[in-house]
């Protein structure tokens, strides 16, 4: 079974959770994961800051940070993932990308590090952003903020 729950700073304009919701599915299923238990909260940089420094003990700001809570080796995936929407946003000025595909990567990058992959050299960025870019096709991005 697969469940995700979605939460967003009440200040910040949130994504619409169906299509987060479909983003994390699908990219799931690329990897034939049918079991799950993922908590996906948008915030501020400040909530993405503090976490990196209290777990990573890293002074910097972040856009996206994944914790899996249950072993990799297990089928089903347990986790959490925060998403600094202010940070999507420079990162889709930065990138000259729509701010809707920023999220939606951000989301599979989540995902990604979720199921065990990492981007800590490279070769891993390279090959987790093709990943991003496979499944940014998967659906249609632009519509993660429609009204």
């Amino acid at each position: 079974m697969l469940r995700i729950s979605v939460d967003c700073d009440p200040s910040l304009k949130a994504p619409k959770k169906k299509y987060v919701k479909e983003i994390i599915i699908k990219t799931l299923k690329e990897k034939e994961i049918s079991d799950c238990d993922i908590s996906i909260i948008f915030g501020k940089d400040q909530l993405l800051s503090e976490l990196k420094n209290k777990f990573f003990n890293k002074d910097q700001l972040t856009d996206v940070i994944a914790f899996r809570l249950n072993d990799y080796n297990l089928p089903k995936v347990e986790g959490e993932l925060f998403i600094s929407l202010p940070r999507a946003e420079e990162n889709s000025k930065t990138y000259k990308e729509p701010f809707t595909k920023e999220v939606s990567r951000l989301i599979i990058h989540g995902c990604l590090h979720l199921l065990g992959f990492d981007d800590d050299t490279k070769m891993n960025r390279n090959r987790m952003t093709a990943l991003e870019n496979k499944y940014l096709t998967n659906f249609d991005f632009h519509k993660i903020f429609e009204e």
